[in-house]
């Protein structure tokens, strides 16, 4: 397995008579026994016409349990000349391939039968392992410090925002709450418009502070609802609508996220 052979080929061929150029052996053949790796070509002159030489390079890829016989193929070569053609056979070639090994492999311990695997040698990782478990312990708690320092006091600041406070104060309403629960939740909600705004927020002043604050500017419709509705309520006894306390707190709620800059 593995050597070359080379096989020459001589063809004489009567003057005036042309190769055709693709009738040459191509190199190649893979996953057969035998593989042709080249063709070299020359063309010389014979008493009665030309000389063609073919010196064909082959490779064995063939590796058998016991000799064995393989067939280099027939091949032929077409030649013309005036309109006429005519094909001159390379016939086949027989090559006897030996394995590379006897059969049966010798009974000495380590040629015959397949030997257990050699358990690999065991080493001591203790001192790795309380490395890396000191170094996972200082990572988490430097992790912690950079969370208390970076993200703590955003946290901190974020929950205690106006509306932040009043979410807190408001998400434990009832969808129809009593009228002293409901105007405590009403006032909870102007006292954070107020502080958002820096004083006391009228239904009139509603597009200022939208302007101001442009992350209110998708609850523009809302708030002028609540304003216009907890005046007409407080100030001149309109009567409640069904389920407000459910929405005054899903208001509540999208006010704290506007506030964070998540609405």
């Amino acid at each position: 397995m593995g050597d070359h052979l080379q096989r020459r080929v001589v063809v004489h061929v009567p003057a005036g008579w042309t190769l055709d150029e693709a009738s040459l052996p191509k190199p190649g053949g893979r996953g057969l026994a035998l593989e042709l790796r080249s063709v070299q070509r020359s063309m010389g002159r014979s008493a009665d016409g030309q000389r063609l030489q073919l010196d064909l390079d082959y490779q064995v890829f063939l590796a058998p349990a016991a000799p064995r016989t393989v067939e280099i193929g027939a091949h032929r070569l077409r030649f013309a000349v005036a309109g006429r053609v005519e094909e001159a056979l390379i016939e086949a070639w027989p090559v006897t391939v030996s394995p590379l090994v006897q059969a049966e492999a010798p009974t000495r311990r380590g040629l015959g039968e397949m030997q257990p695997d050699r358990p690999p040698r065991l080493v001591d990782t203790a001192a790795a392992r309380t490395r890396l478990t000191v170094y996972a312990v200082l990572a988490a708690l430097l992790a912690a410090a950079l969370a208390m320092a970076y993200l703590g006091p955003p946290w901190r600041a974020a929950r205690n925002r106006p509306f932040g406070r009043a979410w807190r104060a408001l998400r434990g309403l009832p969808a129809r709450p009593d009228e002293a629960r409901w105007r405590e939740a009403c006032v909870t909600l102007h006292e954070a418009l107020n502080r958002t705004a820096g004083r006391v927020l009228f239904e009139r002043d509603l597009e200022a502070f939208v302007q101001r604050h442009a992350a209110f500017a998708p609850l523009r419709d809302d708030l002028q609802r609540f304003l216009r509705t907890t005046s007409a309520q407080f100030f001149g006894g309109a009567p409640r609508e069904d389920d407000d306390g459910r929405w005054l707190l899903s208001l509540a709620r999208r006010c704290r996220d506007a506030e964070r800059g998540l609405a």
